[in-house]
This record gives structure tokens, sequence and C-alpha cells, in this order.
């Protein structure tokens, strides 16, 4: 059975999205102004984005490719739905 990939590099990353809801909830207890809230929680949901790309990369290129076999047409149609998912939220 294939290792799944390591997910680790996204520690540092997913503490100071941690660091940042904190912030965040400060901000709210301080009665902080609307839209500095708000900016926060933005900046907040993009890191948070880029972790979940940073995982779906893996993925696609690793489980989803793996499975489909090493052809270049299996990376490049990983690739396609990697592009694909990351103007989803767009």
């Amino acid at each position: 059975m294939e290792k799944n990939p390591s997910h680790a590099d996204n520690l540092p990353r997913l503490n100071r999205i941690s660091g940042q809801i904190d912030g965040i909830k400060k901000m709210i207890e301080d009665e902080r102004y609307c839209i500095d809230i708000i900016n926060q929680i933005r900046a907040a949901r993009s890191a948070l984005k880029a972790v979940e790309m940073n995982i779906l990369n893996k993925h696609l290129m690793h489980c989803v490719a793996h499975s489909l076999g090493s052809a270049p047409e299996a990376l490049q149609k990983a690739e396609e739905l990697k592009n694909l998912f990351a103007r989803v939220d767009e």
C-alpha cells in the first residue's frame, strides 16, 4: 500500500493561522472597528485556502496521479484539476 504524503510542512502555516484567529477573537473582545476585523478574517481565510491548495496539490500529484499511473497524461490531468480547484473559490 502506498504511503500518504506528509503534510507536516503545513504545520507552521497552520500555527500562524491559529494565531490570527486568536487575534481576531481579541479584536472582537476589544470591540475593534468592524472593517479591521473583517480584514483579519479575510487574511485568515486566504491563509487557510493556501493550506488547502497545498494539500490538494499533493493529493492530486501523489495519490491521484499514482493511482492513474505515471503516464504524462495522468500528470497533465491532475495538473488541470489542481488549476480548476484553485479557481473555484475566486
